[in-house]
């Protein structure tokens, strides 16, 4: 029915008519407190400061130690970044985050905030990395109660970093190895996938005795945190296996450009800063066409998550699922970050979109050098919020002086 209907469209005309654009105008601000928005645009602004973020665990040991004192510096991150950032350290403040996304028909994606750190013996152990294990699958079990009562029409998604189960340098050493010429059938995806699922244990020539010891001790770990999964799922988990599998992707736009720009300048590559190296936005179109593309072939069997924060990208995503008859509930998401963003992922969740918000959670010690790495790491997502931060200003300034659309100078 939906290929006829597409038909009928293409020959009748533009394939645009009657698709509205969304508009990302900050009107959906008005679902929010005054509170709210108020801790946001500061805490915004700060986070675009890049002395901030260049030196912010230092600046953080440094306000514990000798300006403020722990209990104080704790109360003002509480009030200030991690409040706008983080769900909560308690189960019991995860879900009442929870509850409030879902007031604002927005979804949680659940994040465990581990760093890894290869200069830190105590963070690259063994040790370290079975606590990892320990830390999410308590997140499966929490994802799992999210769900009030348990549905596949709405899932509970959680977000792992591979690196907090396994080193970052042997998964760099695997890489490497694979991409040889004549690569080694022991080192198949297949193989792996199958190590991995049936916890048997693998030995690959190209390693080292220590490395093997790792790479199955990391298998081990993949294996728990899949079967724990699925276990703790029960019935919903049992209808998607009957099902089968599905391929799904996470597109995302922006991260990480700082250090592809280090990259590139290592390697001698041209200067990052031409327009011809940022070619973020038709790079993402492409792919962004490509995934919407399968998603409309294959459907149930195809599922692609649209993370951005960047309004164009976001409705050229939406104008394609219009005109490829994907429906806004099905097998297409966005996801955006717990307090940046919101005028995009309000507006796409009133507009009946499925829209995630990624929610780090745990304590102040846990989850404060997370989101600095995270910043660090994503600067260009950072400085990028001008806009946000003046339809945040527009709407305060419309609440304290009513008519007002505009910020005095």
């Amino acid at each position: 029915m939906l290929r006829t209907c597409y038909l009928l469209c293409s020959q009748a005309g533009p394939l645009t008519r009657g698709w509205q654009p969304l508009s990302f105008d900050g009107g959906a601000f008005q679902l929010k407190g005054t509170g709210e928005l108020t801790r946001a645009l500061l805490v915004l602004r700060l986070c675009a400061w890049p002395p901030l973020v260049t030196h912010g665990l230092m600046l953080q040991a440094w306000s514990q130690g000798l300006l403020l004192g722990s209990r104080l510096s704790g109360a003002f991150l509480r009030a200030s970044v991690y409040g706008q950032f983080v769900a909560g350290e308690t189960a019991e403040e995860v879900r009442g985050c929870v509850r409030q996304l879902r007031t604002l028909s927005l979804r949680p994606l659940l994040a465990v905030p581990t760093e890894e750190d290869p200069d830190c013996a105590a963070k690259n152990s063994e040790v370290w990395y079975e606590g990892n294990l320990g830390a999410m699958l308590r997140c499966v079990d929490l994802s799992r109660d999210l769900l009030e009562p348990p549905s596949l029409a709405e899932a509970s998604l959680m977000q792992l970093k591979v690196t907090a189960l396994t080193s970052a340098r042997l998964c760099k050493e695997l890489a490497s190895w694979v991409r040889r010429p004549g690569a080694s059938l022991e080192l198949s995806p297949e193989r792996l996938a199958e190590a991995m699922d049936s916890g048997q244990n693998l030995q690959v020539s190209c390693l080292n005795e220590e490395q093997n010891q790792h790479l199955q001790a990391s298998l081990s770990r993949l294996h728990r945190v899949a079967q724990d999964t699925f276990e703790r799922l029960g019935r919903d988990a049992e209808a998607a296996h009957r099902a089968g599998l599905a391929f799904g992707v996470k597109l995302v736009r922006g991260a990480y450009l700082d250090k592809e720009r280090a990259v590139a300048q290592l390697h001698g590559m041209k200067d990052p800063t031409q327009p011809d190296y940022e070619a973020t936005s038709e790079s993402y179109s492409r792919c962004l066409e490509l995934m919407l593309t399968r998603v409309a072939r294959h459907g149930p069997m195809c599922h692609l998550m649209v993370a951005s924060h960047n309004e164009e990208s976001v409705r050229q995503a939406t104008k394609r699922m219009w005109e490829l008859g994907i429906p806004l509930d099905g097998t297409v998401c966005f996801g955006q970050l717990l307090g940046m963003c919101d005028h995009v992922s309000l507006a796409l969740g009133q507009a009946g979109y499925v829209v995630y918000k990624s929610i780090p959670y745990g304590s102040l010690e846990e989850v404060i050098p997370y989101l600095i790495r995270r910043a660090q790491e994503n600067r260009s997502v950072l400085q990028g919020v001008r806009r946000e931060q003046e339809l945040l200003s527009q709407e305060l300034w419309r609440r304290l002086l009513p008519g007002c659309r505009r910020i005095p100078h």
